[in-house]
């Protein structure tokens, strides 16, 4: 009877989620900080190479880690993790959550609102790229691979869109946010809660993510309030705030918004109309033994 209480209590929703945020993220920050770090500082002089071998370490650590927490602690094979569409999720994400982003400054280059000054990468470094590439990772793995997989199987698509939304509020915390920042928050929980939905894997929320991350500091955005990340083209944004997102970024704009919704909102449709959706029957029969 002690074992079974146990294996129940381990097998909880809540403590599963939290037990795979303690292993993936505690395994790589222990590999990141204090094994890669150090080897890699001695080996090579130059920091910019080290820092950049440092964050592909971290994020094969990170995907190991879950992985083998999947494997042993959940028993189960780790679909999200599967390859079978990688190519045209990769390059399909890359390029949705890029063009995003790209409409949303065409739109503010239309009104005047945007003007580019020079074209240069002597301000952006494959540093930036590999940090951008490991934040992301982080999060959609944790977050979309773990939390909303695990609510979803628990309590159904809706309730854990809600669950998916409130998550991204944690967004208030980051330089300069504000109050349509963080409703902005809200749609790219909702948005990228779908995407995950829709697939029922990692890999299009994630290079959605890199997609919509890379262009905005590209086009010589903040990111999400951070003007630290780097440039390709430096430009001006002129105008309202609700129009260029002021401090926090393009991605606060108004348009960009608009477009994100969007895309939710299409993703929901498709994911409702091809039965992508786990309901409350769903999970009832999933209890009783049917597939």
């Amino acid at each position: 009877m002690m074992n079974i209480s146990l294996k129940n209590f381990l097998q909880f929703p809540i403590i599963k989620i939290i037990v795979g945020i303690t292993v993936s993220l505690g395994t790589m920050i222990l590999i990141k900080n204090y094994i890669a770090q150090p080897i890699l500082y001695k080996i090579f002089d130059d920091k910019m190479v080290a820092d950049n071998i440092k964050n592909c370490i971290s994020f094969s650590a990170l995907l190991v880690s879950y992985y083998y927490f999947s494997k042993y602690y959940e028993h189960r094979k780790p679909i999200e993790l599967s390859i079978q569409n990688l190519p045209r999720e990769m390059f399909g994400g890359f390029a949705l959550g890029f063009f995003a982003i790209t409409l949303s400054i065409f739109i503010l280059y239309i009104l005047g609102y945007y003007q580019i000054v020079t074209i240069s990468t002597e301000k952006y470094s494959l540093k930036l790229f590999t940090v951008l590439l490991t934040a992301a990772f982080v999060e959609d793995l944790l977050i979309r691979g773990l939390i909303i997989r695990v609510f979803e199987n628990w309590v159904g698509t809706y309730i854990t869109l809600i669950v998916a939304m409130l998550i991204e509020t944690l967004h208030v915390f980051n330089p300069n946010s504000t109050l349509f920042s963080t409703a902005m928050d809200l749609c790219w929980g909702f948005t990228m809660a779908m995407l995950y939905v829709y697939t029922k894997r990692i890999w299009l929320p994630f290079f959605f993510h890199v997609g919509w991350n890379f262009a905005q500091p590209f086009y010589g955005s903040n990111l999400t309030g951070i003007d630290n990340m780097g440039t390709i083209i430096r430009s001006e944004f002129s105008g309202p705030v609700i129009f260029t997102g002021g401090k926090v970024g393009i991605e606060a704009s108004i348009f960009t918004v608009i477009i994100l919704l969007s895309i939710g909102i299409t993703l929901f449709y498709l994911s409702k109309k091809e039965g992508k959706f786990v309901t409350r029957n769903s999970l009832r029969l999933k209890t009783i033994g049917y597939k």
